[in-house]
């Protein structure tokens, strides 16, 4: 498989779909930021590095058929916090050069048979609501089929982030594939409990004193929790992050020192918000994603102003699992069935006879 990430930043979308099981044996990213550029080089060296996205040429730069198109396009011309510019912003515009590549691969009969998109919650808007039925109109006239959904990483962890998700596949299905992906998603099977949770443990981040009343449990503390550690000023640098299992969301509960303060997260907090982040075997976190770059064949050290800028742009690893997980159970597998086991013979009311009917163990197919 072939997997092409555009506006790849620090490797959110990379790292989810692997993480979804999705294996490839050629990854190439488009990336102008220097600092997300040098991340990805550093965790990916053997991914293909493509440059600005309208310096592409796809017959020269790409392979002659991509599995999956990914990317996060910029959103500053959509946000609410920003400009909404839409269209008429050049940031805007990127979303053409997207459609210049699937646009390629279809003409020349190999279309790309996946891609997923992802935006902030303003794209809905942009335009005077016409930024996405441009985006929607375009991605259909290019013979896909096209699911859009507004997910929440709180869902996943506990950080409230709405962002839009648009999936597209090449090919005829009766329904919905993607979303929701509260249907058949192992990620989220327990999303009604996670909401619950969100609402027993999230709080204002506080390092300082603070009381445990009744309904609300303490579960980090920097006197026992080897995770933890106290700065001169009897500040935790260090945020806790409680996960249950591997199905089941994360939620971080209040810490407890000295004195009442309110402190930002630190970069690693960040990446672990971001899903960049998780524990070892042995419980200890294995942080650091956005700390080092490679430029010039060299490791290099990021400042703490660009990691935090990194983290803010990326898209969260839980989330695009979750999607690619349900996108890689609609692939399309060339199998021989080879392997077959017999199930039960169902009467047929048309023909009148009973039909025995095998399924594929490879690939799940029933086969008459």
């Amino acid at each position: 498989m072939q997997m092409l990430d555009l506006f790849s930043g620090i490797g959110g979308f990379h790292r989810g779909f692997e993480e979804a099981g999705w294996e490839f044996d050629w990854i190439g990213f488009s990336e102008i930021d220097k600092h997300a550029s040098s991340v990805y080089r550093y965790r990916y060296p053997k991914a293909v590095e493509l440059g600005d996205i309208t310096t592409i040429q796809p017959e020269r730069d790409l392979p002659d058929k991509l599995t999956v198109l990914c990317g996060g396009f910029p959103c500053q011309s959509f946000s609410i916090a920003g400009a909404r510019g839409s269209f008429s912003d050049t940031r805007g515009t990127l979303f053409f050069e997207i459609a210049r590549i699937l646009s390629y691969y279809k003409d020349k009969g190999d279309p790309v048979p996946y891609f997923l998109l992802e935006n902030v919650k303003g794209l809905y808007s942009a335009g005077d609501y016409t930024a996405f039925a441009t985006i929607y109109g375009i991605l259909t006239e290019l013979d896909y089929n096209v699911e859009c959904s507004l997910e929440n990483t709180k869902y996943y962890l506990p950080q409230n982030r709405e962002r839009v998700y648009i999936a597209g596949y090449i090919g005829d299905r009766s329904r919905g594939q993607i979303f929701p992906l509260g249907e058949g998603s192992k990620e989220i099977d327990k999303r009604e409990e996670s909401r619950g949770l969100q609402k027993q443990y999230s709080s204002t981040i506080f390092a300082g004193q603070h009381k445990i009343s009744r309904g609300m449990t303490l579960i980090a503390d920097y006197r026992t929790d080897e995770g933890l550690r106290i700065r001169k000023d009897n500040v935790s640098p260090c945020l806790n992050s409680v996960k249950a299992s591997e199905t089941e969301p994360s939620w971080m509960p209040p810490l407890a020192i000295e004195e009442t303060r309110i402190r930002r997260l630190t970069p690693n907090e960040c990446e672990r918000l971001q899903g960049f982040s998780a524990r070892n075997k042995d419980g200890i976190w294995e942080d650091g994603w956005t700390s080092k770059g490679m430029v010039d064949d060299k490791v290099v050290n990021i400042s703490d102003t660009q990691r935090y800028r990194m983290c803010g742009n990326a898209v969260t690893v839980n989330v695009v699992k979750a999607i690619a997980a349900k996108m890689l159970s609609t692939v399309e597998i060339d199998c021989d069935h080879e392997n077959l086991e017999q199930g039960e013979d169902r009467y047929g009311r048309e023909e009148h006879q009973y039909t025995t009917y095998w399924f594929c163990l490879d690939c799940g197919e029933e086969i008459e």
